[in-house]
């Protein structure tokens, strides 16, 4: 009796929401599945922008799944988890964040069901997870490999991965201009993995076609001095040094002292802060180089002496940028003057200052390393802009993981679908796989399997069929003759196949 009365041990703090069991399971698949509808309309071809005003006054418009997920606020921790894998599949991929999220809440909506009929949830992850083992072996065995494949086949195929990339995006009407670029700039850099070796420079007004790409790097033309505009702007096989030091008159540190005995002295001192930077300025012209950047100032001094002497200077150069200049040109980013020799030089074949729109842009271009891409966007609204260069990283991020996996299958939807134009029909590849196996399956776990099938159906069915039969008559099971068109060429459209295996993966990991 004494042990009935001994008070409870409480592990929370008061008033902490303790709800648990199968009500508090159907209420985080609630808010998932809330979540999930609210970039439902941004999927697919026919997709719509979504606008978003913060409490900061910023203003973003956006289809991107992983960049809405982001701003919205979300504050219930089971639809943070969204969240989350939006942004893994972001930094991963590059692309399919929608889906991912869509995907997850359909697992969700299937099992739901199941839940309230008291299904145990561990009997359903352990059914998804062979589900998608057995999605991602069917992916394997029907992908198609890109190896042995000549330069301009591959380039083909990366270009139908961009474009397909890009059809849903705002830039969807010049999909094959930016597609060409994107897959050029990926080559460019070659086997290197640093994304920012790829700039993307943003430049109001002018159209889309206005954009273009440098084979090289380009930056806008930073803050100059006087005596800037007497510098010459064009160089033919200049030697470019790179600098992160300072190259102007610095005053002394706060609270510097310093006494004299003779007040003649005064202008010995004066003249050996004159000495210093004509002494850097010297050695840096005699390195022979026409073109000096540096990180750090470059000021009014040095701007004139360099401008007499027929040499070009840029200072405050952002460090991306400097970096970008150093491996594409060969050269090496100096801390100091001293010693410079030829091989801490980078070289191009052209530099020129050329005008874009109302900017001015520094271009290198026919760089000897080539392992940097320059694309100067070109659009309307900065919010455009914005929107366009988000959805060129996606496709640049598709096309570098397409040259990794080497293996490509038909994308756009055309991996879960199977279009038989003669049958009048759409049949699920991935989810007709599974269904069948599932026939295979005794007991609660061909149910369950048949769900994650079903769910599967979202990734086609609500991206394009829907769209097709917003756009086309539509007459009970007839089809109309424009939608088979459209998709008689289905397998012009790539993606490869570890985007679609990683977006399985994500989506099931989720449930789980």
């Amino acid at each position: 009796m004494a042990s009935m009365m001994q008070p409870q041990i409480i592990l929370l703090k008061e008033g902490t929401d303790t709800s648990q069991g199968k009500p508090q399971l159907v209420s985080n698949i609630n808010a998932c599945m809330a979540v999930a509808d609210v970039v439902r309309t941004t999927l697919g071809p026919r997709g719509m922008d979504k606008l978003i005003h913060d409490d900061k006054g910023n203003t973003t418009i956006s289809n991107d799944g992983a960049t809405i997920m982001k701003l919205l606020d979300i504050v219930h921790p089971a639809s943070k988890i969204l969240v989350d894998i939006a942004k893994s599949q972001d930094s991963e991929v590059g692309d399919g964040t929608t889906t991912v999220v869509l995907l997850a809440g359909e697992f969700l909506k299937e099992a739901k069901p199941f839940i309230e009929d008291g299904v145990h949830p561990q009997n359903i992850i352990r059914s998804y997870r062979t589900a998608s083992y057995l999605a991602i072996e069917k992916i394997k065995e029907i992908a198609v490999s890109i190896e042995g494949k000549s330069l301009e086949e591959k380039k083909s195929l990366l270009a139908k991965c961009a474009a397909t990339t890009l059809s849903s995006k705002l830039i969807g009407g010049e999909k094959e201009f930016f597609a060409t670029m994107v897959v050029d700039a990926v080559i460019a850099i070659g086997n290197d993995d640093r994304l920012n070796m790829i700039g993307i420079k943003k430049v109001p007004g002018g159209t889309m076609r206005d954009s273009f790409l440098v084979d090289g790097v380009a930056f806008k033309k930073t803050f100059s001095y006087a005596g800037f505009e007497q510098q010459p702007k064009k160089f033919v096989n200049p030697k470019i040094l790179v600098l992160n030091i300072e190259l102007e008159l610095k005053s002394e540190k706060e609270n510097a002292e310093i006494r004299l005995s003779d007040p003649l002295q005064y202008q010995s001192i004066v003249d050996a802060e004159w000495n210093i930077i004509y002494d850097k300025l010297d050695k840096c012209v005699k390195s022979g180089a026409k073109v000096v950047l540096s990180r750090l100032a470059i000021g009014d001094l040095a701007t004139q002496y360099f401008a007499d002497r027929d040499i070009f200077c840029a200072g405050r150069v952002t460090e991306e940028d400097l970096l970008r200049v150093a491996a594409a040109t060969g050269g090496t980013v100096q801390t100091t003057v001293n010693n410079v020799i030829d091989e801490v030089l980078g070289s191009c074949d052209l530099f020129e200052e050329r005008q874009v729109g109302n900017e001015r842009f520094n271009i290198f271009s026919g760089c000897p390393s080539g392992r940097t891409a320059t694309i100067v966007l070109r659009g309307g609204a900065d919010q455009f802009i914005e929107e366009a260069e988000r959805s060129l990283h996606d496709a640049i991020m598709i096309v570098r993981r397409a040259l990794r996996s080497s293996t490509v299958v038909a994308g756009g939807g055309a991996i879960d679908v199977r279009i038989l134009h003669w049958h009048l029909k759409v049949w699920m590849e991935i989810s007709r796989y599974l269904r069948q196996h599932a026939r295979t399956i005794a007991g609660k776990s061909q149910l369950f399997i048949n769900s994650y099938a079903k769910a599967l159906e979202v990734d086609f069915v609500k991206k394009h069929m829907f769209a097709l039969m917003l756009s086309s008559s539509w007459r009970d099971v007839n089809l109309n003759l424009e939608i088979q068109d459209r998709y008689e060429n289905i397998s012009q459209v790539y993606i490869f196949d570890s985007y679609k295996k990683d977006k399985l993966m994500k989506r099931t990991e989720n449930h789980g």
